[in-house]
């Protein structure tokens, strides 16, 4: 069992939500976050007044899966956000080492 955390772009969710579903992987945690990475960032006037904006938007997508998912999981999210151009995101793959559903007690790769 692994954990997937993926941080892409705010705009390509509905594509990676797609290119997921079409890999037969259909839960996952979303979750609206701030960071920055590599682009650190960029600057903007408002009134007047110079700001440095070093924390942008982005979607954080959590995705348990079994061992036989984690290839398609990473390659459908790949497919999905990559733009080709620096902020596109990243992908952890974390081991998980217990996964309880808490309706019916069930353990491991039956609770995913």
């Amino acid at each position: 069992m692994k954990m997937i955390i993926a941080l892409i772009q705010q705009e390509k969710l509905p594509e990676v939500k797609k290119a997921l579903y079409d890999k037969d992987v259909f839960k996952m945690t979303v979750s609206n976050v701030i960071g920055c990475g590599q682009q650190k960032g960029f600057t903007e006037t408002y009134r007047g007044v110079i700001h440095d904006v070093n924390l942008l938007k982005k979607v954080r997508l959590e995705i348990a899966v079994n061992e036989d998912y984690v290839e398609p999981t990473i390659q459908a999210i790949i497919q999905g956000a990559r733009t080709g151009k620096i902020g596109d995101g990243k992908i952890f793959v974390v081991p998980m080492e217990r996964c309880v559903r808490i309706r019916t007690g069930e353990e491991g790769r039956e609770a995913i």
